[in-house]
């Protein structure tokens, strides 16, 4: 089965600002720059980031070398922009679930399904972050981190809700942050578990077996217990 074809860049473009180019019109810069993600994601899913050249990239790009560095000042730059297209993408999929969902079990359940149907969308792509983020720089590390911070923190908020309204009464505070970590991690595990996972198991299978198993948590006492606490 081919791989996915890659997100879109997202219209957001204060994400990817940082990244140097030298033109001036920020409408041709985004359209140039999802040729060059599209091209790009691809040849790394393929050969890996490493083997690939900017020569590659230009040329399935359809630009010339020069003009790809128009665009990018470097392949970590080409890099970062693919790592942040699929951040977008999933950060898109799950702010959207939480538009639609209801209340209660049923609207945390929508959000993860949501989640792990994006995750599984993308497993070529969310492959390629955890196999090359160690190539980027460290402020585009730093930045990809980020990212993924920002996309638990909307499982931080889901649930957070939750709680207040009285939903979700046995959790904590303190047990929130790690549940939506929790969460953040099963939805990669089928991507970098998957030559396991999938042999045995169907993405409707794993959502299913994966919601129950996040949503015991909320049936009964949860309380983390502080870093000081533990240390002590």
């Amino acid at each position: 089965m081919p791989p996915n074809r890659p997100p879109n860049i997202p219209k957001d473009q204060t994400r990817t600002k940082d990244i140097p180019t030298q033109i001036k019109d920020m409408d041709l810069v985004e359209r140039r720059r999802r040729q060059i993600v599209d091209a790009a994601v691809q040849l790394f899913i393929e050969h890996g980031f490493h083997k690939t050249t900017t020569r590659q990239i230009a040329r399935a790009a359809g630009f010339s070398i020069g003009s790809l560095y128009e665009y990018v000042a470097s392949k970590e730059d080409v890099l970062y922009l693919v790592c942040d297209a699929i951040h977008a993408e999933i950060e898109k999929g799950v702010a959207a679930a939480m538009d639609r969902a209801g209340s209660g079990r049923d609207a945390l359940a929508a959000v993860i399904r949501e989640y792990f149907l994006v995750c599984h969308k993308w497993r070529e792509q969310l492959l390629v972050i955890y196999q090359e983020t160690q190539s980027l720089p460290n402020q585009w590390r730093k930045k990809v981190l980020e990212n993924e911070v920002r996309i638990t923190g909307l499982f931080v908020r889901v649930l957070a809700r939750l709680v207040e309204s009285g939903e979700f009464p046995n959790i904590d505070s303190n047990s929130i942050e790690l549940l939506a970590h929790n969460i953040s991690v099963l939805g990669h595990m089928w991507t970098f578990r998957r030559w396991f996972l999938g042999r045995h198991y169907s993405i409707e299978d794993y959502i299913q077996f994966q919601t129950d198993f996040i949503l015991g948590f909320t049936t009964g006492p949860q309380t983390a217990r502080p870093v000081e606490d533990v240390e002590n």
